[in-house]
């Protein structure tokens, strides 16, 4: 699933943190499960391609992205779908990698007061898959895919890709960037990565200004 291989990116192998802030993690989750859920059929833009709407409830086998598909009340555009998809997904995502044997959760202390946790890769062919197909794209060793578009133009859309893969931070933003308007993809899946990526950085301003 692509929100758990984002997830998988964000995580420094090395300590078990994040290499990326919360908030940026969040908001590209939560665009990794939209586009599942419009992969699925489940949800789909409107013609206008303004607002994501739930076009066949019919229940998925997938506890994560069922719940998702609740949070569809009505239509809404992607920056709404954003910040209603997100709320517990981090938990949700990362039980998912528990119960899959790839990620184990070690509680920890900040300043030996504040408690957080880390997340110990437990599966490290699982882990490795997924760094090595990205970091290759990010990298520009090789074209991206559906997967591997969608993961950098995600990444990029919350302004992490310097944060998650190694190199010049100048010239990661760049292939991001240009991977971002590619043509990597069907017209279908394109269109839907383009409105959940305004969705994901819509989300990611209002929520660094505070809104």
């Amino acid at each position: 699933m692509l929100h758990e291989d984002l997830m998988l990116l964000c995580i420094n192998q090395q300590n078990g943190r994040m290499l990326a802030n919360s908030t940026s993690v969040d908001n590209a989750l939560a665009g990794a499960v939209l586009i599942e859920l419009v992969n699925s059929g489940r949800v789909a833009f409107e013609p206008n391609g303004k607002k994501l709407q739930v076009v066949d409830p019919s229940p998925l086998n997938d506890r994560l992205l069922q719940e998702a598909v609740s949070r569809f009340d009505k239509p809404m555009r992607a920056q709404r779908a954003v910040e209603r998809v997100r709320k517990k997904l981090w938990d949700n995502v990362v039980a998912q990698l528990v119960d899959r044997g790839v990620v184990r959760v070690q509680p920890r202390k900040v300043l030996g007061i504040f408690p957080a946790k880390s997340y110990l890769i437990t599966d490290e062919r699982a882990y490795d898959e997924v760094r090595k197909a990205a970091g290759e794209v990010a990298a520009g060793y090789r074209g991206p895919d559906e997967r591997t578009g969608s993961l950098i133009t995600l990444l990029y859309a919350v302004n992490a890709v310097h944060h998650v893969f190694e190199g010049d931070k100048r010239e990661l933003k760049k292939r991001a960037k240009d991977i971002s308007a590619g043509h990597w993809a069907g017209d279908a899946v394109r269109r839907a990565v383009e409105a959940v990526q305004g969705g994901v950085t819509a989300a990611a301003s209002a929520a660094a200004s505070g809104e």
